[in-house]
């Protein structure tokens, strides 16, 4: 299997790493036990875990980029946190030992220091390195998110400003010799306690970001960015965010509570959106988005009926309430795939039922009447026969209900055997809408009573066209 091209990459910039710490370290310990600098022999000890830290984080970055497994189903990304921290107590141990000498140094024992040529040439050639490596390191670390190598920057970084200290310091020892100034003798060792500090410095700052990456702690704000950048159109509320960055590999996981009438499809596209909503942030992040219903209050029983359809599948209409005595029933018809079995059938509608029964509690019964949803094809236009049957029955309405209603664009087809007919009346523009739905039931009503093979009835009330010429 070939290796990554971002994997190959950080693993050479690593391996880079670690031979220029090869190289400092040797230089610097020659150098400093030759001249008898402190500050030499601190940066030599300090470059010498600059190399174990370049070790580590070699093998950290090699570990990383393995894929993930059974054992660690989010990768292997922690460990180059855990390198990062094995670095940082590496570091503040190195501090211990430079503190250690030069109180020695300061009040104990005296140490004759030989800040000569070779001295600045070493710490020179060592701040050239230190440039060149922490400026690959960042690059490459910025491009992969990669904290091991962002650590190791962090190093080399350090390295450039501590051996610019200590360069001070030989001058002062080179001035004391010039000028006959003793005490100028001791700045080589507080040079050393100004590396000292600022490894500490740089150290604890390291172990921090670290222990918090191990803990699963994500910069400030970045959750409550992801929770309000996943708001887009669809989304109710944000119920839970979290966030878990491990290595170069971010892991995003939201519930996000949608209106119950959402359907399926519009469920999906809208966890799509979210999803490309919470990578603009996090590019290349492992997002997981959960959709929730939410049923609000305010939308009336009906609309929590059929909310409560459309979650299982199905489309509800003619929904209708009656208190008796007691108790509550509510009606209605339940549309369900016409490829079902009545078992099958029967069953979906009874898990709905329940749910309508434990969401709605003052709802005591629920009686369904389930039809099938599938479109009736292969629609064939009635015979003369039937149109004439169908026109002589409405003549007969017409006359009785004294223009009550106008009927026109009538229509009557045979679909697979069956009679089905559709109609528009007219109807006085302020009459009540209850009104008129009476009143298409009676005619529907006298129309079945009339043509008994009629299998369907469709009535569309409308008020007379007004004339704007």
């Amino acid at each position: 299997m070939p290796i990554p091209k971002g994997d190959r990459e950080k693993k050479l910039v690593a391996l880079s790493s670690v031979l220029a710490a090869v190289f400092l370290t040797l230089i610097k310990l020659v150098v400093g036990i030759i001249t008898g600098s402190l500050g030499i022999l601190s940066e030599a000890a300090h470059s010498g875990l600059d190399l174990v830290a370049a070790g580590v984080t070699w093998f950290a970055v090699s570990v990383s980029s393995r894929p993930p497994d059974r054992e660690h189903t989010y990768g292997h990304g922690k460990i180059e946190n855990l390198s990062a921290l094995f670095e940082t107590f590496l570091l503040l141990l190195t501090c211990v030992w430079i503190i250690y000498e030069v109180v020695q140094r300061l009040f104990f024992k005296e140490v004759e220091i030989e800040a000569n040529s070779w001295a600045f040439l070493i710490m020179l050639i060592s701040i050239a390195v230190d440039i060149s490596r922490s400026r690959a390191l960042y690059r490459v670390a910025r491009k992969y998110k990669s904290q091991a190598l962002e650590a190791d920057a962090l190093h080399f970084s350090t390295d450039i400003w501590s051996s610019s200290v200590v360069i001070g310091g030989l001058i002062l020892v080179r001035l004391s010799d010039a000028l006959g100034v003793e005490w100028l003798v001791k700045a080589d060792a507080v040079a050393a306690l100004a590396v000292a500090g600022i490894v500490i410095y740089v150290s604890v700052k390291l172990g921090m970001r670290t222990v918090s990456a191990l803990l699963d702690a994500v910069p400030a704000g970045l959750r409550d960015e992801i929770a309000y950048a996943a708001q887009v159109p669809g989304v109710l509320k944000v119920k839970r965010t979290r966030v878990r960055i491990a290595g170069p590999e971010a892991f995003a996981d939201l519930t996000l509570m949608v209106s119950h009438e959402t359907t399926l499809e519009q469920a999906h596209e809208i966890a799509d959106q979210a999803e490309a909503a919470v990578c603009e942030i996090l590019p290349g992040a492992d997002v997981v988005v959960h959709i929730e219903p939410l049923i609000r209050g305010g939308n009336g029983i009906v609309n929590t009926v059929r909310g409560l359809a459309a979650k299982h599948g199905m489309s509800a209409h003619g929904v209708r309430i009656y208190d008796v005595a007691d108790s509550r029933l509510l009606e209605l018809h339940i549309e369900v795939e016409d490829t079902l079995s009545v078992d099958e059938a029967h069953a979906k509608v009874s898990s709905f039922e329940n749910e309508i029964l434990n969401t709605l509690t003052s709802i005591h019964q629920v009686i369904s009447h389930i039809e099938p949803i599938g479109e009736l094809e292969e629609r064939q236009s009635g015979s003369p026969d039937d149109e004439s049957m169908v026109l002589e029955v409405l003549q007969g309405l017409k006359e009785r209900m004294d223009q009550e209603c106008h009927f026109h664009q009538v229509e009557v087809h045979r679909v697979a055997g069956e009679l089905f007919m559709t109609l528009h009346c007219t109807v006085d523009p302020k009459t009540a809408i209850v009104d008129a739905h009476t009143l298409t039931e009676i005619v529907e009503n006298e129309l079945r009573s009339s043509i008994p093979q009629l299998s369907r009835v469709v009535i569309h009330v409308e008020p007379p066209e007004v004339d704007t010429a």
